[in-house]
C-alpha cells in the first residue's frame, strides 16, 4: 500500500500537476485523505517544490454552516481565503476527491445546500484558469467511506485496485502509458477541430438536445499548457475530449444516465429542458431542489458551459464501476456541464456566447443508447459516437 501510494503521488506530482522546481504547491484535501496528502507533500518536495501549503477540509464543518448558520454565511468568502486562492497564481495546485460521507447533507434543505457556494472564491478560481496562471490537477483519494458508497462495504483495497487501473498504475511504465493515452486523445481533438462543426445533436432515451458551438472555441483533451508553457493534466484520470458550447444555442431535453454526487447530496434521474439556451425545466428522482437552487441563485448557472465526449475505450468505463465521484464518473461516459464555460478553449477574447457563472457542474448523459452527431454549417450531420464507439476519423 505504501509503495503504491508513493507511486500514485509521484505520478500526480510529475505528470498531473507537473510541479516545477521553485514552485509553491497548494494542496486541498479532505481530512480523510491525509495519507495521500502526506505522500503528495513528500513527492512535491522531491520534485523541487519551494513550499507545500496543505489545507484540509471537513464536510461536517460545511454541514454545520448550512444547517445552523445565517443566510449570509452560505455565500461568504473571507478575505484570507480570497488572498489564499489568489496566491496560487504562478504556482501548482492539487485537489483530492473521494467523499468519505457522500450523503452527509442528504437530509438538509436542498435549496440551502444549493445556495452554499462561495461565489467570490469561484470567480477568482475561474480567473486563474482563464489566464492559464496555474498548473493544477484533481485526483481521487480512496477511503473507507467512499468504498462503502461504491461497494456497500468499506473495502478500501478493492477501491484502490479500481483507481490504480483507471490511473494506469498497472502499466510497467505509467508515465509512458499516460503519454501514449494523451496522444490518442489529441488525435480526436485534431479531427474535431478540423471538422469545424456548428452544433452537436444528442439523441437517446429521454434525450433530444441540440447544442450550438462557438466558431472560435477549440476542442481540447487531457493536457494543457499554462501561460508560462508548463504542460499539465488537470484531471487524473481523464478520458474526454471537450469544448465550451455557445451558451445561447441550446434547445431540447437531456436526461442524465448516472447518479451525480453534488455537494453532499445525490442527484438521480436529472432531466433538464432548454429553450433559447436556458434551462426552463428541472426534474429529478432526487436532488431537483438543489439544482433548481443553483439556477435560481447563481447567475447563468442555467446555461451550458461544457460538452465532453467519452467512448468505451475509457478505462473508467471499462472498470465497470459507478464511483459516485464526478472526477471518475464523468470520464466513464459522455457528459455536459451547466454553469461556467472554459475560457482557455477560446482563441482570442471570449464573447457573450461563452457562459460566465460562478459554478460548473458536470453530469453524465452517455451510454450505449446515446447517439451524438456533429451538425455542420450546411446542415449535414456527421456521426461522432454510436454505441459508445468513436466514429470520426481524420
Amino acid at each position: 500500500m505504501d509503495e503504491r501510494l508513493e507511486r500514485y503521488a509521484e505520478l500526480v506530482v510529475r505528470v498531473g500537476a507537473n510541479v516545477q522546481p521553485g514552485q509553491e504547491v497548494f494542496l486541498y484535501a479532505n481530512v480523510a485523505h491525509r495519507d495521500l496528502a502526506r505522500a503528495l507533500t513528500r513527492q512535491a518536495y522531491r520534485a523541487g517544490a519551494a513550499y507545500v501549503s496543505v489545507h484540509y477540509t471537513d464536510t461536517h464543518i460545511r454541514r454545520a454552516m448550512i444547517e445552523f448558520g445565517p443566510d449570509e454565511a452560505l455565500t461568504y468568502a473571507p478575505e484570507w481565503q480570497k488572498t489564499l486562492i489568489s496566491s496560487c497564481r504562478g504556482n501548482a495546485l492539487i485537489g483530492t476527491t473521494g467523499d468519505p460521507e457522500p450523503e452527509l447533507l442528504a437530509d438538509l434543505d436542498g435549496e440551502r445546500v444549493g445556495r452554499a457556494v462561495p461565489q467570490e472564491i469561484m470567480q477568482i478560481q475561474r480567473g486563474l484558469m482563464s489566464e492559464k496562471a496555474i498548473n493544477w490537477c484533481g485526483i481521487g483519494a480512496p477511503n473507507e467511506g467512499w468504498a462503502q458508497q461504491v461497494f456497500g462495504e468499506p473495502d478500501v483495497e478493492r477501491l484502490w485496485e479500481k483507481v490504480a487501473f483507471c490511473m494506469r498504475l498497472d502499466e510497467p511504465d505509467p508515465v509512458a502509458a499516460w503519454r501514449e493515452h494523451l496522444a490518442r486523445l489529441q488525435e480526436r481533438t485534431d479531427a474535431l477541430n478540423e471538422l469545424g462543426a456548428d452544433a452537436l445533436h444528442y439523441r437517446g432515451p429521454g434525450t433530444d438536445l441540440k447544442v450550438g458551438l462557438l466558431p472560435n472555441a477549440r476542442w481540447m483533451s487531457g493536457g494543457s499548457d499554462t501561460a508560462n508553457g508548463i504542460f499539465y493534466v488537470a484531471n487524473m484520470p481523464t478520458e474526454e475530449v471537450f469544448t465550451s458550447p455557445d451558451a445561447r444555442r441550446t434547445e431540447g431535453t437531456v436526461r442524465s444516465t448516472l447518479p451525480l454526487l453534488l455537494f453532499g447530496q445525490i442527484v438521480r434521474g436529472l432531466e433538464l429542458t432548454f429553450e433559447d439556451g436556458r434551462a426552463v425545466g428541472v426534474e429529478a428522482e432526487s436532488g431537483a431542489d438543489l439544482v433548481r437552487s443553483h439556477f435560481a441563485t447563481i447567475e447563468n448557472a442555467d446555461r451550458l458551459g461544457e460538452a465532453a465526449l467519452v467512448t468505451n475505450e475509457s478505462r473508467v468505463g471499462q472498470s465497470g464501476t459507478l464511483f459516485y465521484d464526478t472526477l471518475f464518473d464523468e470520464n466513464a461516459t459522455c457528459h455536459i456541464a451547466y454553469g461556467a464555460g472554459l475560457p482557455f478553449v477560446v482563441d482570442g477574447d471570449p464573447d457573450e456566447g461563452l457562459n460566465e457563472a460562478n459554478i460548473h457542474v458536470d453530469f453524465m448523459v452517455g451510454g450505449p443508447a446515446l447517439e451524438i452527431d456533429a451538425v455542420l454549417a450546411d446542415g449535414r450531420s456527421v456521426p461522432l459516437i454510436r454505441d459508445e464507439t468513436w466514429q470520426l476519423t481524420q
